[in-house]
């Protein structure tokens, strides 16, 4: 089990919406390392980067990308996080995408609380492959 800390937590106790609340901050960190390890650039850039990959839309994105290599279990995490009543929807962002996003999310906070950062890799490099059209 790989996690920062090593507290006793259940992820399958949790609800789909404190998933995402982790899974957001272990999405952002993936991209934020991918950027920094790219090359030195300005703060500014790099904050600017970092927002396209971890916007709603661009998550709804990579959900679609992820689906197909995704178990069984990680299915219905995925469910479970794209069923969860949210109160408020960013302006920014249509309902579907931020359901997706808030999916995704989840995802991410229930396989880093697991301790499956290997697949949390896997999963990482498979959004940020691009296939032929950019996307």
């Amino acid at each position: 089990m790989e996690r920062f800390l090593n507290q006793n937590c259940d992820p399958r106790q949790l609800s789909p919406l404190t998933l995402a609340f982790v899974g957001d901050c272990v999405f952002e960190l993936f991209v934020r390392e991918e950027l920094v390890c790219r090359g030195n650039c300005p703060v500014k850039k790099l904050h600017q980067r970092s927002v396209e990959q971890v916007c709603a839309a661009a998550q709804a994105n990579f959900s679609q990308k992820l689906w197909p290599h995704l178990t069984e279990e990680e299915q219905q995490v995925y469910q479970r996080g794209r069923n969860a009543h949210v109160n408020h929807v960013p302006k920014n962002a249509s309902v579907a995408d931020y359901h997706a996003a808030t999916a995704f999310e989840a995802l991410f906070g229930y396989l880093y609380l697991d301790g499956k950062l290997e697949r949390l890799r896997e999963l990482f490099q498979l959004c940020m492959i691009t296939d032929s059209k950019g996307t």
